[in-house]
């Protein structure tokens, strides 16, 4: 290592920041805007809401998370402004694609072309932004990032509802200029400023890997290859393939299956408790009837299959990645504390919308404007403040002084949030619910800036990568079944179905306490980690 972290940000990086910042916003924009466009899409297409919760979730998620892990291996060698400008291309395609969309078939290719585009897109961006931001300062770029986040959370109900009601109220007669309707609309209006977006990624300059760190990597030479590779390797049924070609050991194969096996037991059991804690009807599907918790638990455990595949992958192709990844005790507690807190923001913000209609009696579009406002606004003043504090307590608790702020907010959210969700009327809840927000929003970018430490740089996309699949099997996979679940079995109490989920942080707080013990250590034996696997540090 060297004191290049000390040095001041260039004009090059807070560029990069913006941009990458700009792509997160809109990941989550056209990710998002499905929500708002529901119920017009429904009534449009006579689709219900089982296929709407696919569209929404299963769909998105399964490829999001698959594509990640080959998509953040190849931003690990190949130019990484080039492939976000690529991918940004794809999905803001996929978006504007749902415009034409006269059935589910359509819109359902449409979601999976997004859930495919946006998988870059945190890989690829924070690894970029690392390579310009100091050490000092990554608490702060983090911040801004998990900003834009919440302001693409908030604007796809603004846009999607303001640009749906317009062209309505234009054209109040039926679908207007090109036989569109208003939430068709809205799709193209979402689709176009990532165009623009990608122009500019493609001219922007791709920094020297690791240099700001004084770790640069060897040139990898076939980085598509290593990503197709991976891609085959991790994807179920090609990975026996894979394993044939590498000569894998008895042992590899015994651990394979009896990993597949496992996972199935455990699937099969769950749907079934699940099914006799909440019966469902079942889905039709394109001619087949399948339960929707064997769907759920098909899709949580199909993730998990890709996770054992990529690890024991891993091991072949990469070893010193998977020693540094699998070795870091630091590394694996940042990314259980975001799975499970994934679980609990997700759980929460998923049915806190219907909880305020069905309590206080309020009406959608006032719902939709308050919360969504609110949401949005203190979804970027909460990081805003913990990410540079985060970087001033690290100066003088390294490790440690950023994973405290985790601990303050996750440690209080749960606290306050029983405040909130038991207020007696809507004006109170709201009240309350600023406090709320603004300490529960504290724990990404420092959490996130420890997380990108544990690693080195060329391995800080497939690290992003891996975490996604995690926290989006854990979070968005269970989080909002569960709430669900608790919700069915509480009589249809929402306010007891959101409060059981904080459950979960007493375990998270245990974790960050052991971090806190961890961080620094685990970042100081980096480079002995992975020279004694065999990395040239």
């Amino acid at each position: 290592m060297n004191d290049q972290h000390n040095r001041a940000i260039t004009r090059a990086g807070w560029v990069t920041l913006t941009l990458v910042s700009l792509t997160q916003l809109l990941s989550l924009l056209d990710r998002q805007i499905l929500a708002i466009l529901s119920p017009r899409i429904k009534q449009d297409l006579n689709i219900g809401d089982a296929e709407m919760g696919l569209l929404y979730g299963t769909v998105f998620a399964l490829f999001y998370a698959t594509f990640s892990l080959p998509l953040g291996r190849l931003a690990d060698g190949w130019k990484r402004t080039k492939l976000l400008a690529l991918c940004i291309a794809v999905w803001s395609l996929a978006t504007g694609s749902a415009a034409f969309a006269t059935g589910f078939g359509l819109l359902a290719l449409s979601r999976l072309g997004v859930g495919i585009g946006e998988a870059a897109a945190q890989p690829a961006g924070t690894s970029l932004v690392y390579d310009h931001f100091p050490k000092a300062r990554r608490g702060l770029a983090m911040a801004v990032m998990a900003a834009a986040i919440a302001l693409g959370l908030g604007l796809s109900n603004l846009l999607g509802g303001v640009a749906a009601d317009w062209w309505d109220q234009l054209h109040p007669q039926g679908p207007g200029g090109l036989g569109f309707s208003g939430w068709q609309f809205a799709f193209l209006i979402a689709a176009l400023p990532g165009i623009g977006l990608a122009l500019l990624l493609s001219r922007l300059p791709e920094p020297q890997r690791g240099a700001i760190d004084g770790l640069v990597p060897v040139h990898d030479p076939a980085p598509f290859r290593a990503s197709a590779d991976l891609f085959a390797a991790i994807l179920p049924g090609s990975n026996w393939l894979a394993m044939a070609r590498q000569r894998a050991s008895t042992r590899q194969w015994l651990a394979n299956l009896g990993g597949l096996l496992a996972l199935v037991v455990a699937g099969t059991l769950a749907a079934h408790w699940c099914a006799a804690l909440s019966p469902r009807p079942p889905l039709q599907l394109g001619g087949v009837t399948i339960s929707p918790h064997a769907l759920q638990w098909g899709v949580v455990g199909f993730g998990l299959y890709v996770l054992f595949n990529l690890v024991q992958s891993l091991r072949t192709t990469d070893p010193v990645a998977h020693a540094v990844i699998t070795r870091s005790p630091a590394l694996l507690l940042c990314m259980a504390v975001g799975s499970l807190q994934s679980l609990i923001n997700y759980g929460i913000m998923g049915f806190t919308p219907a909880f305020l209609m069905k309590t206080y009696h309020l009406t959608a579009t006032e719902t939709g404007l308050k919360f969504g406002l609110l949401s949005a606004g203190l979804g970027v003043v909460g990081p805003l403040i913990s990410g540079p504090l985060s970087d001033l307590l690290n100066r003088r608790l390294p490790g440690a002084g950023r994973v405290w702020v985790v601990v303050f907010a996750l440690g209080l959210s749960p606290l306050l949030a029983m405040w909130v969700y038991s207020a007696p009327t809507a004006g109170q809840f709201y009240q309350r619910f600023v406090a709320y927000s603004l300490v529960l929003t504290m724990w990404l970018p420092p959490l996130y800036a420890v997380m990108f430490e544990q690693v080195l740089p060329r391995m800080r996309a497939i690290t992003a990568s891996t975490y996604i699949v995690i926290m989006t099997i854990v979070g968005l996979g269970i989080g909002p079944y569960a709430v669900g679940l608790m919700s069915d079995a509480a009589g249809g109490n929402l306010g007891v179905a959101i409060l059981s989920i904080n459950w979960v942080s007493p375990l998270i707080v245990l974790l960050l306490l052991v971090l806190a013990r961890r961080a620094s250590r685990d970042e100081a034996s980096l480079s002995a980690r992975a020279r004694a696997a065999g990395e040239p540090v």
